[in-house]
Protein backbone atom coordinates (compact mmCIF):
# COMPACT_ATOMS: atom_id res chain seq x y z
CA UNK A 1 0.00 0.00 0.00
CA UNK A 2 1.24 3.48 -0.87
CA UNK A 3 0.61 6.28 1.61
CA UNK A 4 2.03 9.76 1.82
CA UNK A 5 2.80 12.77 3.99
CA UNK A 6 5.36 13.86 6.57
CA UNK A 7 3.15 13.29 9.63
CA UNK A 8 2.09 9.90 8.29
CA UNK A 9 5.76 8.90 8.09
CA UNK A 10 6.39 9.84 11.73
CA UNK A 11 3.27 8.05 12.97
CA UNK A 12 3.76 4.83 11.01
CA UNK A 13 5.63 2.08 12.87
CA UNK A 14 9.07 1.68 11.30
CA UNK A 15 8.69 -2.10 10.98
CA UNK A 16 5.69 -1.62 8.67
CA UNK A 17 7.57 0.56 6.17
CA UNK A 18 9.16 -1.26 3.21
CA UNK A 19 10.56 1.74 1.39
CA UNK A 20 10.27 5.53 1.23
CA UNK A 21 10.30 7.64 -1.92
CA UNK A 22 11.23 11.31 -1.66
CA UNK A 23 11.26 13.95 -4.37
CA UNK A 24 14.44 15.37 -5.82
CA UNK A 25 15.87 18.32 -3.88
CA UNK A 26 13.86 17.38 -0.77
CA UNK A 27 14.85 19.99 1.82
CA UNK A 28 13.29 18.85 5.10
CA UNK A 29 16.35 18.03 7.22
CA UNK A 30 14.24 16.63 10.06
CA UNK A 31 12.63 14.06 7.78
CA UNK A 32 15.93 13.14 6.16
CA UNK A 33 17.50 12.62 9.59
CA UNK A 34 14.49 10.53 10.66
CA UNK A 35 14.97 8.25 7.65
CA UNK A 36 18.66 7.80 8.37
CA UNK A 37 18.28 7.35 12.13
CA UNK A 38 15.68 4.63 11.62
CA UNK A 39 17.64 3.01 8.81
CA UNK A 40 14.72 3.25 6.41
CA UNK A 41 15.39 2.47 2.77
CA UNK A 42 14.63 5.49 0.62
CA UNK A 43 14.97 6.52 -2.98
CA UNK A 44 15.08 9.99 -4.51
CA UNK A 45 12.78 10.31 -7.53
CA UNK A 46 11.37 13.07 -9.78
CA UNK A 47 8.20 14.64 -8.41
CA UNK A 48 6.12 13.43 -11.36
CA UNK A 49 6.72 9.85 -10.20
CA UNK A 50 5.31 10.66 -6.78
CA UNK A 51 2.31 12.28 -8.48
CA UNK A 52 1.68 9.02 -10.33
CA UNK A 53 1.99 6.95 -7.16
CA UNK A 54 -0.66 8.82 -5.13
CA UNK A 55 -3.41 11.29 -5.96
CA UNK A 56 -3.25 13.25 -2.69
CA UNK A 57 -0.87 16.01 -1.58
CA UNK A 58 2.20 13.92 -0.82
CA UNK A 59 4.42 16.73 0.55
CA UNK A 60 7.30 15.23 -1.38
CA UNK A 61 7.24 11.85 0.37
CA UNK A 62 5.53 8.52 -0.38
CA UNK A 63 5.75 5.37 1.74
CA UNK A 64 5.36 1.77 0.64
CA UNK A 65 3.87 0.05 3.70
CA UNK A 66 2.10 -3.16 4.73
CA UNK A 67 -1.60 -3.38 3.98
CA UNK A 68 -3.74 -2.68 7.04
CA UNK A 69 -4.35 -5.69 9.27
CA UNK A 70 -7.88 -5.66 10.67
CA UNK A 71 -8.81 -6.77 14.17
CA UNK A 72 -11.48 -9.22 15.29
CA UNK A 73 -14.53 -8.44 17.42
CA UNK A 74 -13.05 -10.49 20.26
CA UNK A 75 -10.11 -8.08 20.38
CA UNK A 76 -12.29 -5.17 21.53
CA UNK A 77 -14.73 -6.73 23.98
CA UNK A 78 -12.87 -5.21 26.93
CA UNK A 79 -13.33 -1.63 25.69
CA UNK A 80 -15.90 0.69 27.28
CA UNK A 81 -16.74 2.83 24.21
CA UNK A 82 -16.83 1.54 20.63
CA UNK A 83 -17.82 3.39 17.45
CA UNK A 84 -19.64 1.38 14.78
CA UNK A 85 -20.03 2.60 11.18
CA UNK A 86 -23.08 1.38 9.27
CA UNK A 87 -21.84 1.10 5.65
CA UNK A 88 -19.95 4.38 5.41
CA UNK A 89 -18.53 4.80 1.91
CA UNK A 90 -16.42 7.97 1.98
CA UNK A 91 -12.76 7.37 2.95
CA UNK A 92 -12.47 11.01 4.06
CA UNK A 93 -15.24 10.43 6.62
CA UNK A 94 -13.64 7.23 7.87
CA UNK A 95 -10.24 8.90 8.20
CA UNK A 96 -11.73 11.87 10.05
CA UNK A 97 -13.70 9.61 12.42
CA UNK A 98 -10.59 7.57 13.18
CA UNK A 99 -8.76 10.78 14.02
CA UNK A 100 -11.60 11.97 16.28
CA UNK A 101 -11.71 8.61 18.07
CA UNK A 102 -7.98 8.69 18.73
CA UNK A 103 -8.20 12.25 20.09
CA UNK A 104 -11.13 11.24 22.33
CA UNK A 105 -9.37 8.15 23.66
CA UNK A 106 -11.61 5.67 21.85
CA UNK A 107 -9.57 2.68 20.77
CA UNK A 108 -11.96 0.71 18.53
CA UNK A 109 -14.08 1.16 15.39
CA UNK A 110 -16.20 -1.54 13.75
CA UNK A 111 -16.99 -1.62 10.01
CA UNK A 112 -18.76 -4.27 7.88
CA UNK A 113 -17.07 -6.14 5.03
CA UNK A 114 -19.77 -5.44 2.47
CA UNK A 115 -20.75 -2.03 1.03
CA UNK A 116 -18.31 -0.17 3.23
CA UNK A 117 -15.12 1.78 2.78
CA UNK A 118 -11.95 -0.04 3.87
CA UNK A 119 -8.73 1.33 5.29
CA UNK A 120 -6.92 2.63 2.22
CA UNK A 121 -4.36 5.28 1.32
CA UNK A 122 -6.85 8.14 1.68
CA UNK A 123 -8.05 6.93 5.08
CA UNK A 124 -4.49 6.69 6.34
CA UNK A 125 -3.65 10.17 5.07
CA UNK A 126 -6.78 11.82 6.53
CA UNK A 127 -6.34 10.08 9.87
CA UNK A 128 -2.90 11.75 10.14
CA UNK A 129 -1.36 8.71 11.82
CA UNK A 130 -4.26 8.10 14.22
CA UNK A 131 -4.94 4.78 12.47
CA UNK A 132 -1.91 3.36 14.28
CA UNK A 133 -3.58 3.91 17.66
CA UNK A 134 -7.12 2.77 16.82
CA UNK A 135 -8.24 -0.82 16.19
CA UNK A 136 -10.43 -1.15 13.10
CA UNK A 137 -12.53 -4.31 13.33
CA UNK A 138 -13.91 -5.89 10.15
CA UNK A 139 -17.05 -8.01 10.62
CA UNK A 140 -19.14 -10.14 8.27
CA UNK A 141 -22.46 -8.99 9.70
CA UNK A 142 -22.80 -5.69 11.55
CA UNK A 143 -26.12 -6.58 13.16
CA UNK A 144 -24.75 -9.84 14.56
CA UNK A 145 -21.73 -7.97 15.91
CA UNK A 146 -23.97 -5.51 17.75
CA UNK A 147 -25.98 -8.34 19.28
CA UNK A 148 -22.78 -9.96 20.56
CA UNK A 149 -21.77 -6.64 22.10
CA UNK A 150 -25.18 -6.35 23.78
CA UNK A 151 -24.70 -9.81 25.28
CA UNK A 152 -21.47 -8.45 26.74
CA UNK A 153 -23.36 -5.62 28.48
CA UNK A 154 -22.86 -2.91 25.86
CA UNK A 155 -25.73 -0.47 25.28
CA UNK A 156 -26.14 0.41 21.60
CA UNK A 157 -27.01 3.97 20.53
CA UNK A 158 -27.81 4.62 16.86
CA UNK A 159 -27.57 8.19 15.58
CA UNK A 160 -30.58 9.19 13.50
CA UNK A 161 -32.90 12.14 12.92
CA UNK A 162 -35.92 11.17 15.03
CA UNK A 163 -34.24 10.14 18.26
CA UNK A 164 -33.79 11.53 21.76
CA UNK A 165 -31.59 14.60 22.17
CA UNK A 166 -28.18 13.12 22.97
CA UNK A 167 -27.57 15.78 25.64
CA UNK A 168 -30.54 14.59 27.72
CA UNK A 169 -29.26 11.07 28.35
CA UNK A 170 -27.01 9.48 30.94
CA UNK A 171 -24.72 6.94 29.30
CA UNK A 172 -23.68 3.61 30.83
CA UNK A 173 -20.11 2.48 31.28
CA UNK A 174 -20.13 0.22 28.20
CA UNK A 175 -21.62 1.84 25.11
CA UNK A 176 -21.58 1.68 21.32
CA UNK A 177 -22.28 4.61 19.01
CA UNK A 178 -23.56 3.69 15.53
CA UNK A 179 -23.11 6.26 12.76
CA UNK A 180 -25.11 5.71 9.55
CA UNK A 181 -24.06 5.90 5.94
CA UNK A 182 -23.84 9.16 4.05
CA UNK A 183 -27.28 9.99 2.67
CA UNK A 184 -29.07 6.84 3.87
CA UNK A 185 -28.40 7.02 7.60
CA UNK A 186 -28.68 4.01 9.89
CA UNK A 187 -30.26 0.96 8.24
CA UNK A 188 -33.63 -0.33 9.44
CA UNK A 189 -32.29 -3.58 10.90
CA UNK A 190 -29.62 -1.70 12.89
CA UNK A 191 -32.26 0.71 14.22
CA UNK A 192 -34.35 -2.24 15.40
CA UNK A 193 -31.38 -3.85 17.15
CA UNK A 194 -30.24 -0.63 18.84
CA UNK A 195 -31.25 0.05 22.42
CA UNK A 196 -31.88 3.74 21.77
CA UNK A 197 -31.95 6.24 18.88
CA UNK A 198 -30.20 9.53 19.61
CA UNK A 199 -30.14 12.79 17.67
CA UNK A 200 -28.30 16.08 17.44
CA UNK A 201 -30.74 19.02 17.63
CA UNK A 202 -30.94 21.00 14.38
CA UNK A 203 -31.71 24.72 14.41
CA UNK A 204 -31.06 25.73 10.81
CA UNK A 205 -32.74 25.05 7.50
CA UNK A 206 -30.48 22.10 6.66
CA UNK A 207 -31.46 19.06 8.72
CA UNK A 208 -28.34 16.91 8.57
CA UNK A 209 -24.61 17.02 9.24
CA UNK A 210 -21.67 15.34 7.57
CA UNK A 211 -21.13 11.86 9.05
CA UNK A 212 -17.73 12.68 10.53
CA UNK A 213 -19.03 15.92 12.08
CA UNK A 214 -21.99 14.10 13.63
CA UNK A 215 -19.66 11.43 14.96
CA UNK A 216 -17.37 14.01 16.55
CA UNK A 217 -20.22 15.81 18.31
CA UNK A 218 -21.77 12.59 19.64
CA UNK A 219 -18.47 10.99 20.65
CA UNK A 220 -17.55 13.90 22.87
CA UNK A 221 -21.13 14.14 24.13
CA UNK A 222 -21.10 10.49 25.19
CA UNK A 223 -17.70 10.43 26.86
CA UNK A 224 -17.84 9.62 30.57
CA UNK A 225 -15.24 11.74 32.34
Amino acid sequence: MLICGKNVLKETPVNKIHKVYIKENFKDAEILNYLKENRLRFETVPEFRLNKMVSMNHQGIVLDVNDYEYYKLEDVMDEDFIVCLDHLEDPHNLGAIIRTCECAGIKSIIIPKERSVRVNETVMKISAGAINNVKVVLVNNLNDALKKLQKNLFWVYAADMDGTDYKKLEYPEKRVLVIGAEGNGVSRIIRETSDEIISIPMYGKINSLNASVSAAILIYGMIKE
